[in-house]
């Protein structure tokens, strides 16, 4: 497979097996090998391989697949019998949403450690998974300054290095649509930073999350459409 064969629209839960497919899908797997070997903002080049007891890695340093977006559908949502109830055909809705965003343009990869960003974002009571929030936090990481997911920072300190600053984190990911032209991170949900459980606090925002998710995922899926289509006229 090369760079020419990711397909921005293929739903990994196709070759998942029912299992999850950050780390059942082979299909995402190579899409993240093929995308992110690629010389680093650093200057140094990262080719990824796959880990024999793992997932993949390069150096020292062993990287997992991560969901971008959540859909906030579990028991810690207050709301979610009223959005089920709410929304119109709500069983087509949610597979709508989950197919596309089951796509290279809805993941991203971190370093495998204990109390990953992977697990401190999802645990955090003050971040709940919500990309927005995690890339602030990122944000502040290259600025020097404090958030919810410092010690998950600290852990993987040395990944983060390698990008240099926050636009270069951003630029080598694909990021780009969520931030604006000063790189200040665009928050999908009207909340105050860092509050307890930051979820959407009614059925009209949780729409408005969706969408806002749904249309990063479209925007970042053609940057790596692009990007790939450039690559292979190298």
């Amino acid at each position: 497979m090369n760079v020419v064969e990711i397909d921005i629209t293929f739903d990994v839960r196709a070759d998942s097996k029912g299992k999850d497919p950050d780390y059942a899908s082979k299909t995402l797997r190579s899409y993240h090998q093929l995308l992110w070997s690629k010389q680093l903002p650093n200057g140094q080049f990262m080719k990824l391989e796959v880990a024999k007891n793992g997932y993949l890695r390069w150096r020292d340093f062993y990287f997992g697949s991560d969901s971008i977006i959540v859909s906030f559908m579990n028991a810690r949502y207050k709301l979610r019998n009223k959005v089920e109830h709410d929304i119109l055909e709500y069983p087509q809705y949610r597979e709508n949403y989950l197919r596309k965003s089951y796509t290279i343009a809805g993941s991203v990869i971190f370093p495998q450690v204990k109390w990953s960003m992977n697990q401190a974002r999802g645990c955090s009571p003050k971040i709940c998974d919500r990309w927005d929030l995690t890339l602030e936090c990122i944000r502040r990481f290259y600025n020097g300054e404090s958030s919810p997911l410092d010690t998950a920072f600290q852990r993987s300190k040395e990944f983060f290095e390698l990008f240099v600053d926050f636009k270069g984190y951003v630029d080598f990911f694909f990021f780009q649509d969520c931030v604006d032209e000063n790189l200040n991170v665009k928050l999908w949900l009207d909340t105050p930073l860092f509050v307890s459980n930051p979820m959407p606090p009614s059925v009209e925002s949780y729409i408005s999350w969706i969408n806002k998710e749904l249309d990063f995922v479209d925007k970042r899926g053609k940057r790596i459409k692009d990007y790939c289509c450039l690559v292979s006229h190298l």
